[in-house]
C-alpha cells in the first residue's frame, strides 16, 4: 500500500466526490493540496514533522494545505488522540496559533459519545492517520463565502446514514488498495 496514493484516492474518492468538506474540491483542481508521507514511529518525530510542514506552507504560500500522513505511527485511535493534543500544543509553542489549525482522520475515527459502528465515523476516517494543516486565513474566508457553513456537519451525516456504513467500509477499503 502506498501511503499518498491511498490518501489521494480517498480524498477524490470520498471527500470530493461525495462533498464531504465543500472546500477540498477547487484545491484539488488546483493541486493545492501536499501530500506527505511521514514513516516515523514515535510522536515526537511527528511534532518535528509537523513543524516542518509548518514552515514549508510558510514558504509556498502557492501549497495551500498539508495531508500529513503518519503511515507508521498512531494505528490506535486513543494514541492518535494523544497525538492530536500534542500536535495542537506543539502549533501553540511554536507561535502558530491562528496561522494554522488541525483536522485530524484515523481508520477507526469515533466520534466521542458515538457507537463505533456509526456511519458518520466516515466522515472523518481514512486510510491513515492523517493531520491535515490549514491555513486558519484561507478557512475563515471559505466559511465567509459559504452560504450556510453550520449545515455541513448535518448534511453529512444525513448523506452518510442514506449510504450506510457497508457502502462507506467498502470505499475506504477501495482507498487503501490504490496505488
Amino acid at each position: 500500500m502506498n501511503a499518498i496514493s491511498s490518501t489521494q484516492a480517498w480524498v477524490n474518492k470520498v471527500i470530493v466526490k461525495y462533498n464531504i468538506c465543500p472546500f477540498a474540491r477547487r484545491e484539488v483542481d488546483r493541486g493545492s493540496i501536499r501530500y506527505v508521507d511521514d514513516n516515523s514511529t514515535d510522536v515526537e518525530t511527528v511534532l518535528d514533522k509537523l513543524l516542518e510542514e509548518c514552515r514549508y506552507l510558510d514558504e509556498h504560500p502557492e501549497v495551500e494545505t498539508t495531508l500529513l500522513i503518519l503511515s507508521e505511527a498512531c494505528s490506535d485511535f486513543e494514541a492518535f488522540l494523544d497525538c492530536v493534543y500534542l500536535a495542537n500544543h506543539y502549533l501553540q509553542m511554536n507561535r502558530y496559533e491562528g496561522v494554522y489549525q488541525l483536522a485530524h482522520f484515523h481508520p477507526d475515527y469515533c466520534f466521542e459519545g458515538d457507537p463505533e459502528e456509526a456511519t458518520s465515523n466516515y466522515s472523518n476516517r481514512s486510510p491513515l492517520p492523517t493531520l491535515h494543516i490549514i491555513r486558519e486565513a484561507s478557512m475563515e474566508r471559505a466559511i465567509e463565502a459559504h452560504p450556510d457553513v453550520d449545515a455541513i456537519p448535518e448534511r453529512n451525516i444525513e448523506f452518510l446514514n442514506k449510504k450506510g456504513t457497508p457502502f462507506f467500509a467498502d470505499l475506504l477499503a477501495s482507498c487503501m488498495l490504490a496505488k
